[in-house]
């Protein structure tokens, strides 16, 4: 039987999720802990006492200088970073209340580089940024050494699932180059003052033939998010995978569905599809 660990909001996250044996199942008592941390042991399992009840909050945010007077980057704002194998969490919030992020650049509340990593009943909650889905594009895998961390780097095939979960943002806030499923998903965008949003930012390498996968996902939004005014995705790298199976969208979801990134030519790189095909738009697989 696996060991159980009571924890409570003046408790340390790191020093319980250090010392936890592999395995372990961390229970969260109700209340906000505000700390940011690394799970770095395999196998554990931490479960909240309720999406809106046990709330794991931080407000890293890449503009802010550390103490050798370097910008954070968007890769060590997480409030919550998983960089172990067969980590699982359930009915819990993890937040990154940064907020203005036209102002202060990317807010990451999770960040995923482990491998068969589950979430069930969770709540992601920011702005810009919200999900990294690891691993990195291997170009930035090169270009951060010496700058992140070797567990912040790691590259290879990473599955996730995220199922009955809540994700909110603004811009880009599901991203990375994980082969993730969102199964039964609300995916929420919620107001920025540009006026503009995309849920999914993917960057898979070519050949991988996975990559986000929306299954039966409701794209819906909070109030003060303009009608058309939020993108499906928009490829992050050329190869980004995206499919929509069977998923529901607001008005606030763009006619087209895709943008392409700026003046890239990645429309006729990525692959993006719906299933079945939306009335009105095209994918970006089946046209080519």
């Amino acid at each position: 039987m696996s060991a159980e660990i009571y924890v409570t909001p003046g408790d340390s996250l790191q020093a319980v999720f250090d010392r936890a044996p592999a395995g372990a199942t961390i229970r969260l008592a109700p209340g906000e802990y505000r700390q940011k941390a690394v799970i770095r042991t395999p196998g554990l399992t931490l479960s909240g006492a309720g999406m809106e009840k046990t709330v794991l909050v931080y407000d890293d945010y890449a503009r802010k200088l550390d103490a050798q007077g370097r910008e954070y980057n968007t890769f060590r704002t997480y409030t919550l970073a998983v960089c172990a194998d067969g980590v699982t969490m359930e009915n819990l919030t993890v937040d990154n209340d940064a907020l203005s992020p036209e102002i202060k650049g990317q807010e990451v509340a999770l960040s995923v580089l482990g491998d068969r990593f589950t979430m069930t009943g969770c709540c992601l909650r920011s702005t810009q940024d919200t999900l990294f889905s690891g691993p990195l594009p291997p170009d930035l895998i090169a270009r951060y050494d010496g700058f992140l961390s070797p567990e912040l780097r790691r590259g290879g095939a990473l599955r996730q699932r995220y199922e009955s979960c809540r994700i909110e943002g603004t811009v880009d806030f599901i991203f990375g180059c994980g082969d993730a499923l969102f199964d039964r998903c609300e995916i929420c965008s919620v107001p920025d003052v540009r006026d503009i949003g995309y849920a999914a930012a993917p960057a898979h390498p070519l050949e991988q033939t996975e990559g986000f996968v929306f299954s039966h996902c409701r794209f819906t939004c909070a109030d003060g998010v303009s009608p058309g005014s939020i993108y499906l995705a928009r490829p992050w790298r050329d190869h980004g995978l995206c499919t929509f199976d069977h998923c529901r969208y607001g008005s606030h979801i763009a006619p087209c569905g895709f943008d392409k990134w700026n003046d890239t030519h990645r429309d006729q790189t990525a692959r993006f599809r719906e299933v079945p095909p939306v009335g009105g738009r095209v994918d970006w697989v089946n046209r080519r």
